[in-house]
C-alpha cells in the first residue's frame, strides 16, 4: 500500500521527473490529436485518407481489399495487446523479486533504498503498460465495428444511404486508429519509465527524448512530408 511515508522515500528530483513524464505524455497526446490547421499531425493527415478510403469503398462491389486491410490493422492491435500483456507479466514478476533488483542497483549506484521504492517504480511501468493494453483492445474492437460497417454499406448507386455508411465506417476507423496511437504512446513512455530504475535524471532525460521522438514523427518526419505532397 502506497502511503505518505512511502512517498517520503523519494527525493524531490524523483517526483519532478515523474511529473515531467506524465506531463509530457499528456501534452504530446493532446497536441497530436489537436494540432493547428496549418501544421496537422501525421495522425490527423491519415484521418483524412481514412475518410477517402471509405468513400472509395462504397464504389467497390467486391470489398475483399477493404476487409483484408482492416484485418491486417486488427492483427496489429492484437500483436501489441499481447506484447503489453507479456510486458505487464514480466514487470509484475520483477516486483515479486524487488530484493534482487535492489541488490543489483546497490552494486551499480552504491545506494540501497527500501524495496518499496523499486516496487513503486515498477508499478509506474505497469500502469503505463496497462493503459496501452486497454487502448489496443479497444482499438481492436473498433476495427471490428468498422469491418461490420464495411460489410453492411450499400454501393454508391444507393443514393442517400451509401455515403452515410461510409461516413460512419470512416469515423469508426479513425477512432480505432486514435486509440491504437494512444496505446503506442503509452508503450513509448512505459519504456521511458524504465529509466527511473537508474535514477531521477535518467527518467527525466528519457521522458524528454521520448517526447521529441514522438513529436518528430508526427510533425517533422519524412513520411509526413510525403503525405502532404500535392498529387500531380
Amino acid at each position: 500500500m502506497i502511503s505518505l511515508e512511502n512517498l517520503a522515500l523519494f527525493t524531490p528530483m524523483d517526483l519532478a521527473a515523474l511529473i515531467t513524464l506524465i506531463l509530457l505524455w499528456c501534452i504530446i497526446g493532446w497536441r497530436v490529436e489537436h494540432p493547428s490547421a496549418k501544421a496537422p499531425s501525421t495522425s490527423m493527415i491519415m484521418s483524412e485518407y481514412r475518410r477517402q478510403w471509405m468513400l472509395q469503398m462504397i464504389a467497390r462491389e467486391v470489398r475483399i481489399f477493404d476487409s483484408q486491410t482492416i484485418s491486417t490493422l486488427r492483427q496489429g492491435t492484437s500483436f501489441f495487446a499481447s506484447t503489453s500483456v507479456i510486458a505487464i507479466g514480466g514487470t509484475l514478476a520483477l516486483i515479486g523479486n524487488a530484493d534482487q533488483i535492489a541488490g543489483v542497483a546497490k552494486d551499480l549506484t552504491e545506494t540501497s533504498p527500501p524495496e518499496i521504492v523499486w516496487e513503486i517504480k515498477l508499478m509506474t511501468i505497469v500502469a503505463l503498460l496497462t493503459s496501452a493494453f486497454l487502448k489496443f483492445v479497444w482499438s481492436n474492437r473498433l476495427f471490428g465495428y468498422c469491418s461490420v460497417m464495411v460489410g453492411a454499406a450499400p454501393n454508391r448507386h444507393a443514393a442517400g444511404t451509401s455515403e452515410s455508411f461510409a461516413h460512419k465506417a470512416a469515423e469508426l476507423n479513425i477512432a480505432a486508429a486514435r486509440s491504437f496511437n494512444r496505446g503506442l504512446r503509452a508503450m513509448y513512455f512505459a519504456l521511458a519509465a524504465v529509466a527511473w530504475l537508474a535514477g531521477a535524471a535518467p527518467l527525466m532525460g528519457a521522458a524528454i527524448i521520448t517526447f521529441i521522438v514522438i513529436w518528430r514523427r508526427e510533425f517533422a518526419s519524412q513520411s509526413r512530408k510525403v503525405l502532404l505532397e500535392e498529387t500531380p
